[in-house]
């Protein structure tokens, strides 16, 4: 079902696009797809939201820029952990949270890609994770404890996990139908939260690969 989403949606890369590559299993998918279409002739140029994914495109042949050669992304595709009806996602399992929100806020269009599991009434069944600061993390911890978040700081083959750059994630045990507004406002205030999985609104469509084969694509209206 991811790869079905990937290759559909890596249909709407067009030429000389500049394009954000997402992170995470379903993105996977999708960077693949691209590669094979720039083999055959596709000619774009792209910026991806993680090491991982930079390593993944320079195999493929895809031709990369950094951040700071960018002022603006045409289209950016990327997976989310969760979504809602409302569009309001929940982002960051993989770790890349930050570049993901930076990349796909430069960017004139957004796709989600997923499959359908990732389709919720209510986003926050999924841990909500909260890149923070190394420095003061205990402290920065403290204060989601005292809202009640029940944090977890992430830890990956026995070691805190630490993100591409340099800092921790807090995972949030908030609950599906959390006050999205309130949370992200109280986040927003707490000195050493760098940004948050919260990607509320963003997207232009949505690409559901399915357990029947097909691609179900959502559009959201008020884009």
């Amino acid at each position: 079902m991811k790869k079905l989403a990937g290759k559909e949606a890596a249909e709407y890369v067009q030429d000389g696009m500049l394009v954000g590559l997402g992170t995470g299993s379903t993105a996977y998918h999708m960077v693949n797809a691209v590669g094979e279409r720039v083999k055959n002739g596709l000619r774009i140029q792209a910026i991806p939201t993680s090491k991982a994914t930079e390593e993944q495109a320079r195999a493929l042949g895809i031709p990369l820029l950094g951040i700071d050669e960018i002022d603006h992304v045409d289209l950016c595709i990327d997976g989310v952990d969760e979504i809602d009806p409302a569009f309001n996602a929940i982002k960051g399992g993989g770790g890349a949270l930050y570049r993901e929100k930076v990349v796909a806020s430069l960017a004139r269009e957004v796709i989600w890609i997923m499959d359908e599991s990732k389709l919720v009434d209510q986003i926050g069944a999924f841990p909500l994770p909260v890149e923070i600061a190394q420095y003061g993390a205990k402290q920065a911890i403290a204060k989601m404890e005292g809202y009640g978040w029940n944090p977890v700081l992430r830890v990956r083959d026995g070691k805190t996990f630490v993100t591409d750059n340099g800092n921790f994630i807090a995972d949030l045990q908030l609950g599906a139908g959390f006050a999205i507004e309130d949370v992200k406002t109280k986040l927003d205030g707490i000195v050493g939260v760098l940004e948050h999985g919260l990607f509320l609104n963003m997207c232009k469509r949505i690409l559901v690969g399915c357990a029947d084969g097909t691609v179900k694509t959502i559009e959201n209206e008020s884009k």
